[in-house]
């Protein structure tokens, strides 16, 4: 069989899977308009890379704490209006379905299988549809040909086939397997929350550098990030004000937009929340962009407006924010 009989057949498959697959209107990821603010982009770049395990079986390890399954969900439709490209793995070309699964997972800091034969088998399985939450992966054949990511009331977020884009769609035809990778829990996960993130978000909570330093510290060693950033970061975003609300609407300490403190799980009022979330945040930003100047520069403007200038944006606010940071970091260095 030719490959490109190969491709045809498999669309066909596919297609007669889906009937009802229409491509639906939707803003492209290279469009200054996303459908998800460039703030809510840089929350879902959180936690160090992981290899989840592909056993059959699934494995104690493989349902990772601290991303939700909503922020799954909402970076898969970063994607929405991608074409699909049978083997396109580049979001400026196109994307299968398998890719954009992996690409979406892989944003978090989760690396995937590339197949979908091959992520129906990673994480723990869930009985049915029923059962399923948002970020599970739900896959049809066996083995699995098609693969989308769970969004919620019957839908999925999916690279349908050729001739449509990436949409979230009904899901018309039972699931041969689910798979969850992500517990959609949205919070930071008691199973790995260190004992100072239980703290009341309603304590009277001072202000001042010295008053965070044990929780800038600690935070910086569990995430592995350069000595003296948060506290840094929270200097130039707050000037250490737990109750700081700025006029584009950040809040707290370290100046989270309501949409960011969702998806990483925390209460941006809570300064210890808060200082956690920030640091998974620029933990994921580093191991994205490799600087942190560039992270520093996502944590301001966001990941597209990195991506798009491939550097530092040439927004005068980023710019000096950015200086300040490294400025503050070399004071207590």
């Amino acid at each position: 069989m030719s490959v490109v009989e190969d491709v045809q057949n498999r669309i066909a498959a596919i297609t007669q899977l889906f009937p009802s697959m229409q491509p639906t209107t939707a803003r492209g990821v290279d469009s200054t308009t996303h459908t998800y603010g460039s703030e809510f982009e840089s929350a879902l770049a959180s936690m160090s890379s992981v290899d989840v395990a592909s056993s059959s079986e699934g494995a104690s390890g493989a349902m990772m704490v601290g991303t939700t399954g909503d922020a799954v969900v909402a970076d898969a439709k970063k994607y929405l209006g991608v074409p699909y490209l049978y083997g396109g793995t580049d979001p400026s070309k196109g994307l299968d379905c398998s890719a954009l699964v992996q690409r979406a997972y892989a944003d978090l800091g989760i690396s995937l299988p590339r197949t979908s034969q091959e992520q129906a088998k990673v994480g723990t399985p869930v009985a049915s549809l029923a059962q399923a939450q948002p970020g599970d992966l739900v896959c049809f054949g066996d083995p699995a040909t098609h693969i989308g990511i769970y969004a919620g009331d019957g839908k999925m977020v999916v690279a349908p086939h050729t001739g449509t884009d990436v949409q979230v769609q009904d899901i018309t035809t039972t699931p041969s397997t689910i798979r969850r990778v992500v517990d959609s829990t949205p919070s930071v996960g008691t199973a790995t929350r260190p004992a100072a993130l239980t703290t009341s978000a309603g304590a009277d909570w001072p202000s001042g550098a010295s008053s965070y330093a044990k929780a800038f510290n600690a935070a910086e060693q569990r995430y592995g990030l350069p000595q003296g950033i948060l506290s840094a970061v929270a200097h130039a975003e707050s000037n250490y004000r737990p109750d700081a609300v700025s006029s584009a609407g950040a809040i707290g300490l370290m100046q989270l937009m309501p949409d960011t403190a969702k998806a990483l799980g925390v209460e941006a009022t809570n300064p210890a929340q808060a200082i956690d979330g920030a640091a998974r945040l620029l933990k994921g930003q580093l191991n994205k962009y490799g600087s942190v100047q560039l992270a520093l520069a996502a944590y301001n403007a966001g990941g597209p407006a990195v991506d798009r200038y491939g550097g530092i944006p040439p927004y005068p606010e980023t710019r000096d924010y950015v200086q300040k940071v490294m400025s503050y970091m070399s004071e207590a260095a």
